[in-house]
């Protein structure tokens, strides 16, 4: 079993749809909590349009609020970026607390069999979320946790 991984920003609508046919993506499976994105560089990704380009480009789309981290736990990261003067499109690892919380609050709470078992039998899932570098995001920790407990491979999408 494989799964892949890829964020927003960074990529453009068409390269986005291009790298996830290249990847033979069949299913996008979303993780954010709020699924839109600020400005209008990225105004493509938000829910109902990356749902539309999707859907003419064959691919499936899912999303998984389960796996969303909450607003308190994306505020404990944003303290931290501005505890350290980082900006949020240039984060490239998650903070400690909040790795930590995630694990606990969110990933110790879901059942990924389900998910597992969901996913295509022919091609890939993506785990998609917004940042460009999947260490600076929680679906790096989904996408360990699949790997670690299910033998699951990770293939990671960056523009």
């Amino acid at each position: 079993m494989r799964i892949a991984t890829i964020g927003i920003y960074g990529w453009t609508p068409e390269r986005f749809l291009a790298a996830l046919r290249t990847a033979d993506v069949r299913v996008v499976l979303d993780v954010r909590q709020r699924r839109g994105v600020r400005g209008p560089e990225y105004a493509w990704a938000n829910s109902l349009r990356v749902q539309a380009a999707l859907e003419n480009a064959g691919i499936d789309y899912r999303h998984h609020q389960e796996l969303a981290p909450t607003t308190d736990l994306r505020q404990v990261q944003y303290d931290e970026d501005a505890r350290h003067g980082i900006g949020k499109r240039s984060r490239v690892e998650l903070a400690p607390e909040y790795r930590q919380r995630y694990l606990e609050e969110i990933l110790d709470r879901v059942d990924l069999i389900e998910l597992v078992r969901k996913l295509p039998a022919e091609g890939l899932a993506a785990l998609m979320c917004v940042e460009r570098d999947p260490g600076a995001c929680h679906r790096s920790l989904i996408a360990e946790c699949l790997a670690a407990e299910y033998g699951v491979a990770v293939l990671n999408l960056r523009p």
